[in-house]
C-alpha cells in the first residue's frame, strides 16, 4: 500500500466533472478519481477548514464517531473495477475494529476531517495513476537496468555452504 495525500480538486476539461487528485508522499505519482459535485464541495470545505452552521453529511458521520468513541484509523482505496474505485473505512472502537465499504470520495471527505491517513493499494496505483515526475521515473528505471546488468550468476551462490565437489 502507498500512502497518499489530497493534492486538490480540479474540473475535467472535457466533461466538467470534478476530480479529486491524490499524490503519493514522494510526489512521484498522482491518482485522479472522478467524484460528484457534492463530494467535491465537502472535500474542499475540509481542505479549507470551513465549517457549516449545521452539520453536513460527512460532518454528521464524524460527530457520530465522536459520540460513540470511534476513531477512523485509515481509509484504503483497494480496487478499481469497471472504472469504479472501491474503498474501505477502518473504524476502531476500543479493541474492536470494523471495515466499512465506502465510496472513495466519501471516505476521503471523512478522512480529511479527522486527519486519518489515506492509503491506496499498489495494484490500483499501477492501473490508474499518472506519473508526476517523469525524470525521476527514468532515472530510477536506468538505475535498475544498470543494477541488473551488473549482476553475475556467482552473486547468487550460497555463502557459508560447502560446495558440492562430487566430480
Amino acid at each position: 500500500m502507498i500512502e497518499m495525500k489530497v493534492a486538490g480538486i480540479a474540473l475535467d476539461a472535457v466533461s466538467r466533472s470534478p476530480v479529486v487528485l491524490l499524490r503519493d508522499t514522494a510526489d512521484r505519482r498522482a491518482l485522479p478519481i472522478y467524484i460528484g459535485p457534492d463530494q467535491a464541495k465537502s472535500i474542499i470545505s475540509a481542505l479549507e477548514n470551513q465549517t457549516s452552521p449545521r452539520p453536513l453529511t460527512h460532518d454528521l458521520f464524524v460527530n457520530m464517531m465522536d459520540e460513540w468513541d470511534m476513531a477512523l484509523e485509515r481509509i484504503v482505496i483497494h480496487s478499481l473495477r469497471d472504472n469504479t474505485f472501491y474503498a474501505l473505512l477502518t473504524l476502531a472502537q476500543g479493541e474492536n475494529k470494523k471495515e466499512i465499504d465506502a465510496r472513495p470520495s466519501d471516505a476521503i471527505a471523512i478522512a480529511l476531517r479527522v486527519d486519518a491517513p489515506i492509503w491506496v493499494m499498489e495494484e490500483v496505483i499501477a492501473d490508474a495513476s499518472i506519473p508526476v515526475d517523469r525524470d525521476a521515473d527514468e532515472a530510477e528505471k536506468r538505475a535498475f537496468h544498470d543494477f541488473l546488468s551488473s549482476i553475475n550468476p556467482s552473486d547468487f551462490a550460497q555463502r557459508g555452504q560447502p560446495q558440492n565437489n562430487d566430480s
